[in-house]
C-alpha cells in the first residue's frame, strides 16, 4: 500500500504484517479483512482516513503477507484470532484503546474481541460491516428453531439460501482445489460482474492461497459455535452497525435483536453490497469517521 509503513509482530506461532498510515498520536483505527481478502481490501478506505487518525491494517494469519500456522487445521479459531489482535494492539497502540473496524470475516472475529472479557479495555468502538457474530447466529438460528412461526421459518429458509457456500467450504480439499485452480483465476472478473469491483490493485496477488487458508476460518469455528452459542457475548465498547441492503451472503434479518447483546448500538443502511469497502469507500469513510469521534468526545480525558 502507498505510503504505508510496515512491520512484523509475532504470535502465537505466525508472524502478522502489519500496515500503518497517518499520525500514531491520533486515535488508532484498526481495520480487519475478511474471506477470501487481504489487507488490501480496506486500501481505498485507509487513505480516506489516515488524514483524521492513526490507521492500521494487518494481513490476517495464513493471508498476504502474514504467515500460515502449521498445521492449519486449528490454527484459526477464534481464541487465536483475538490473541493476533491483541498482539496487534498492543504493537500499535500500547497506551490507548483502539477503534476497530470489521468487514465479512474481519467482523465475525471482532464480534468475539469486543464481547471476550480479556479485550476489555483495549477497544474503544467497533464498526461491524456484513459479518455477524457467531454467537449471535447461533441463539438467533436457535430461537427460530425453537419457536418456529411462518414468519420465523421464512427467514431461516432465506438465510440458508444464502449461505449455501458455507457448508462447501467444509468440504475436505474440494475448496482448495478450486482456489488454487480455475475459480481463483476467474475470481478478480467475478468480482467485476456480480459486485461492481474494479480489479485494479485488488484483489491481492496472494488471493488463491488467501482464500485456501481461509477455508479453516469457516471449519475451525462454525459449527462449534452455533451449536454451543456463548450466553455471555454482550459488548464491552460501542458499536457501529452498517448494513449493505444489497448483500446477496447476508439477510439484514440477523441483526433484528442486536439490542439485547449491545447496549450502545448505532444503525445505519447503505445502498451497496458485500464488498462496501471497494465500492463505496467514501461513505463508509465519513460514517467512520463520524463514529469514532463521538465516541472519542465522550471519553475521559486523561492528564499528565
Amino acid at each position: 500500500m502507498e505510503g504505508a509503513r510496515e512491520r512484523r509482530v509475532r504470535t502465537g506461532g505466525v508472524e502478522l504484517c502489519v500496515a500503518e498510515l497517518g499520525d500514531p498520536d491520533r486515535p488508532t483505527v484498526v481495520l480487519v479483512h475478511g474471506y477470501p481478502d487481504s489487507k488490501e481490501v480496506w486500501s481505498q478506505v485507509a487513505t480516506r482516513l489516515a488524514g483524521r487518525f492513526h490507521v492500521v491494517l494487518y494481513d490476517v494469519r495464513g493471508h498476504g503477507r502474514s504467515t500460515a500456522p502449521r498445521p492449519l487445521r486449528g490454527g484459526f479459531t477464534l481464541e487465536k484470532l483475538t490473541d493476533d489482535f491483541l498482539a496487534v494492539a498492543d504493537a500499535v497502540s500500547p497506551d490507548r484503546p483502539v477503534h476497530l473496524v470489521g468487514h465479512d470475516w474481519g467482523s465475525v472475529q471482532s464480534w468475539e474481541f469486543v464481547t471476550v472479557r480479556r479485550a476489555e479495555g483495549r477497544i474503544a468502538s467497533f464498526t461491524s460491516l456484513s459479518g455477524p457474530s457467531l454467537d449471535h447466529l447461533g441463539h438467533w438460528f436457535g430461537e427460530r428453531l425453537r419457536r418456529p412461526t411462518p414468519r420465523r421459518i421464512a427467514q431461516l429458509l432465506g438465510q440458508g439460501a444464502r449461505s449455501w457456500y458455507v457448508c462447501l467450504l467444509h468440504t475436505p480439499v474440494l475448496p482448495e482445489l478450486a482456489w488454487r485452480g480455475p475459480l481463483g483465476a476467474c475470481w478478480p472478473r467475478i468480482l467485476e460482474r456480480a459486485g461492481k469491483v474494479r480489479a485494479d490493485d485488488y484483489p491481492a496477488p496472494s488471493l488463491r492461497s488467501d482464500a485456501a487458508h481461509g477455508a479453516w476460518l469457516y471449519r475451525d469455528n462454525v459449527r462449534s459455535r452455533l451449536r454451543a452459542p456463548r450466553t455471555d457475548a454482550y459488548a464491552h465498547a460501542p458499536v457501529q452497525l452498517i448494513t449493505p441492503l444489497g448483500d446477496p451472503f447476508l439477510s439484514k434479518r440477523l441483526h433484528d435483536e442486536l439490542e439485547l447483546w449491545v447496549p450502545r448500538l448505532t444503525r445505519r443502511t447503505l445502498a451497496a453490497g458485500h464488498w462496501a469497502p471497494r465500492t463505496r469507500p467514501d461513505r463508509l469513510a465519513a460514517w467512520i469517521t463520524e463514529f469514532v469521534t463521538s465516541v472519542e468526545g465522550d471519553r475521559p480525558r486523561t492528564t499528565a
